[in-house]
């Protein structure tokens, strides 16, 4: 039987994001599991306010608070969210690309069970935006089990 020790759990802080922590704090319950909660802070963004010629002060304060204010934010959410106190969770933000980034945190930190979720985007805006769901599916290498809206 399957029984994930590491579960990592991405989440940009939407509703979707909040199921799919969920599960993974049902899991974990059942298998005694840690969850990984990271929240990727998107490099591209970040580029954006350069190429808008922002200083390189303001860009800097502006990573700098985007990290505090993501950190907080999955503290609260971990509050909110996990009853169980035995249950042990890891909270990261990580500035980068999302799908890349949760990729090498399932692989720095041997990661058993990824559980993601999924917007439910189809047609032209998946085929433009892509989807991270999508590209950590493919690239993952451990399971992952993808919530749906």
């Amino acid at each position: 039987m399957f029984a994930p020790k590491n579960i990592l759990v991405p989440t940009d802080f939407s509703e979707y994001s909040v199921k799919a922590l969920k599960e993974a704090v049902d899991i974990a319950a059942q298998h005694g599991s840690k969850i990984h909660l990271l929240h990727v802070v998107d490099r591209q963004v970040q580029e954006c306010a350069i190429d808008y010629r922002l200083s390189d002060e303001i860009v800097r304060s502006l990573k700098k608070e985007s990290l505090k204010t993501s950190k907080d934010a999955l503290e609260k959410e971990v509050e909110k969210t996990i009853k169980d106190k035995n249950i042990k969770v890891v909270i990261r933000v990580k500035r980068g690309i999302p799908a890349q980034t949760i990729l090498r945190e399932q692989k720095a930190k041997k990661i058993d069970l990824i559980v993601i979720a999924s917007h439910g985007k189809t047609g032209l805006v998946k085929q433009l935006m892509g989807s991270v769901a999508d590209k950590v599916v493919k690239g993952a290498k451990c399971p992952v089990m993808v919530v749906k809206p």
